[in-house]
């Protein structure tokens, strides 16, 4: 009998990170620079990394190891529950098994704190004092202000402004550890400034916040950039999450069948999932679903391409499934999906045909997520709610399966958007297709 919910104590935290590159079938291809359109070289990525993390960016090995300190701050919280959802499961009428890998139990309350920590030791260790950041939906700026907090380092963060305005608590909670938090975009850099310029009532963007934050790092030598998603060290630090997933299904006495993820750039999902890859290799028939808003679609309509991280074109291009570096999605309240690309390393796994995507709308998102929180309790982040909404799918559609998702994140700063959808005020939004087609055409010429 499988157990309901599987713990694992603090010596069973993993003590290395897995690096999926030293598995992919097919090699990576490599970022290129955006001047040269050569390959990148470490030197650079120096203006706004530390060393430690590009060289983890370009590693192909296949573990490395957690440092001491990073592994001890992973035991506030980690090793993390894996449940099974049994209401919800009696409440479908399916025999097939669902789990949930609950990474909501973090001080920010989601799984970004796991790489927030790495990426603040690393900095620390090279005598960075300040970090700049963008954040969506506010769970990675509010994990990197956390981190930074324990760490003694400065932290600036670009909230993208619809999500500003949407989510004051994920602001008031950055600044209680010491953020300073400003809405993308902003006066108070050059990129900010022009966008503003050009449309004063821009809802922002991820794109828009990046752009910010990595000139704000660029041009202040005491500081440097992270990013809490897309870029391959960030999937290595949240492969803690896949690492103890299959140890805890181990304990279960179960094998998935179907792993499921919600994707904006696509670190939770990659770190939940991509350790499975090698079983994947072995076991064709393990479906690996990646799960993104049909108002933000780029693993479903965008297009396998070289493109910019960011909107003002300041970062290395990227070959990713992308919308183009210019797309502006709706003020969906799920703010940390809304990004024109996607990590290299999961585009290049759909490309390849080992994971697949779907596209769900806003309301059937959260009518998942009531079901969800109305039988087993939690309250899920709309993002998260996407990868429920898919879980529900795939138990009405298969017979006797193990699903697994992962639970990214709670939705406890989310109850605007959850009385906006009780109220019947939430409108489904799915991006036109010439909407796509027009932010396509900026796309950089790469041979």
């Amino acid at each position: 009998m499988a157990q309901d919910i599987v713990t694992l104590p603090h010596n069973e935290i993993p003590h290395a990170w897995y690096n999926v590159l030293a598995d992919l079938p097919q090699p990576l291809p490599p970022p290129l620079h955006p001047g040269t359109g050569q390959p990148l070289s470490p030197s650079d990525l120096a203006p706004i990394f530390p060393m430690a993390l590009i060289e983890q960016e370009m590693s192909g090995e296949r573990w490395i190891g957690i440092p001491d300190e990073v592994r001890e701050l992973y035991k506030i919280w980690r090793p993390t529950p894996l449940v099974r959802a049994v209401r919800l499961e009696k409440a479908l009428k399916t025999n097939c098994r669902i789990y949930f890998k609950n990474e909501s139990v973090s001080p920010a309350g989601s799984h970004k704190l796991n790489t927030a920590l790495a990426q603040a030791y690393y900095n620390k260790k090279e005598g960075v004092t300040r970090l700049t950041t963008e954040t969506g939906a506010g769970q990675w700026g509010s994990s990197m202000a956390f981190a930074s907090q324990l760490f003694g380092l400065g932290c600036t963060i670009y909230m993208v402004k619809s999500s500003y305005g949407q989510k004051p608590y994920r602001r008031s909670l950055m600044q209680i550890w010491g953020g300073k938090v400003f809405a993308s975009p902003s006066d108070k850099t050059n990129a900010g400034r022009t966008i503003l310029a050009a449309d004063p009532k821009t809802p922002g963007s991820l794109g828009i916040a990046i752009s910010e934050a990595v000139e704000d790092a660029a041009t202040h030598d005491d500081t440097k950039y992270t990013l809490g998603s897309v870029l391959n060290h960030v999937i290595l630090h949240q492969s803690v999450i896949g690492l103890e997933t299959k140890r805890q299904l181990e304990i279960a006495g179960e094998q998935p069948d179907i792993l499921i993820g919600c994707v904006g750039g696509g670190s939770n999902f990659g770190g939940f999932a991509l350790p499975f890859l090698p079983d994947k290799l072995k076991r064709p028939d393990l479906r690996i679903i990646a799960v993104e808003p049909a108002a933000c679609p780029s693993l479903t309509k965008g297009v396998y391409a070289y493109d910019f991280g960011d909107t003002a074109k300041l970062t290395p291009l990227v070959k990713m499934f992308t919308l183009g570096h210019t797309f502006v999605p709706e003020g969906i309240h799920a703010g940390g999906l809304r990004y024109h690309g996607t990590a290299p390393i999961v585009a290049h796994l759909a490309q390849l045909g080992l994971i697949e995507a779907q596209a769900v709308m806003q309301n059937a998102v959260f009518e998942g997520a009531l079901q969800f929180s109305r039988t087993e309790g939690f309250v899920p982040a709309p993002e998260t709610s996407h990868a429920i909404r898919a879980a529900i799918d795939a138990a009405r559609k298969n017979d006797g399966k193990c699903i697994v998702f992962c639970y990214s994140g709670h939705g406890h700063f989310d109850m605007t958007a959850y009385d906006e959808h009780l109220a019947g005020n939430l409108e489904d939004y799915e991006h036109p297709e010439e909407k796509i087609a027009e932010a396509l055409h900026h796309l950089p010429k790469v041979p």
